[in-house]
């Protein structure tokens, strides 16, 4: 069975084990979604997937249940994508499982999540005594959603981005809090803020802002959108640097946002917004 993910156990019937079960993390190659966009050898952009995890729990050696937050970084270079719906089956096989203590989580965390990425995975746990120092933020920036545009279509066209007439170099970070898209398998909605730094020439900002907005009937993953976003606004708006950094709603206990820049700036924090 190859893994696309027509395949992976996205909108099938599953049984939740809850003992410890690698096993159920399903990784989809990146490559073939990226053919798509035209990427191949060298990527245009460096950057990784955040994932926050809210549903952690397992057992120690006295049968007591355990319980904490996770935060896990994947490099955009890994191979692989993660299927979220066995990240969530794995994790909760945990539910049951003893262990003697953090350490050892985190030991199994980090190497089942880099054997199914092929890269590195950076795993942080949250202890229950750290959760009252967890801050809320928003992206910074100019909101585009005061536009009042109109909109008549909601999948992708790259071809609307353009530059301003002037197309004066200027450094911009722009928000909007519209990025809707759909999960490639089931169609369920995936609700998402976006912030975009570039430096270049002047992006329209109603283009963009309609660009965004045509996400809203798109099935793909996160992190596909946000590569699809960054290759699509580098090819029609040609800024010298860009990043494109989106935060998603969560979904079964998991929150995913990826981040994708081609030149060294600020690294992407990890403040939860509002809607996560």
């Amino acid at each position: 069975m190859s893994n696309t993910a027509a395949n992976s156990p996205l909108g099938k019937t599953s049984s939740y084990v809850t003992q410890y079960a690698p096993e159920q993390l399903f990784p989809i190659p990146r490559q073939e979604k990226r053919d798509e966009l035209g990427i191949t050898g060298t990527l245009p952009f460096f950057g990784v997937d955040i994932w926050n995890a809210y549903e952690l729990s397992w057992l120690n050696l006295r049968g007591k249940p355990q319980v904490a937050m996770a935060c896990f970084t994947i490099p955009a270079d890994s191979p692989n994508i993660i299927e979220s719906k066995s990240f969530k089956l794995y994790l909760n096989a945990f539910n049951q499982t003893r262990l003697a203590n953090h350490e050892a989580l985190l030991a199994l965390l980090r190497e089942d999540l880099s054997a199914a990425a092929g890269a590195p995975v950076h795993v942080s746990l949250i202890a229950p005594e750290q959760f009252g120092q967890q801050r809320f933020g928003e992206f910074e920036g100019v909101l585009l959603d005061r536009l009042d545009i109109e909109v008549d279509h909601y999948a992708p066209q790259p071809e609307v981005l353009k530059n301003t007439p002037e197309a004066d170099t200027v450094e911009e970070t722009l928000v909007s809090h519209l990025l809707k898209s759909n999960c490639l398998v089931t169609g369920q909605p995936d609700w998402a803020s976006v912030q975009i730094r570039y430096a270049g020439p002047q992006i329209d900002q109603e283009s963009l802002l309609r660009y965004l907005i045509g996400f809203r009937e798109h099935n793909e993953f996160h992190e596909q959108c946000v590569e699809r976003i960054f290759v699509d606004i580098l090819r029609h708006c040609r800024p010298q640097q860009l990043a494109v950094y989106a935060r998603y709603t969560r979904r079964g206990g998991l929150d995913i946002n990826p981040y994708r820049a081609n030149f060294s700036g600020p690294w992407p924090g990890n403040l939860r917004h509002a809607r996560q």
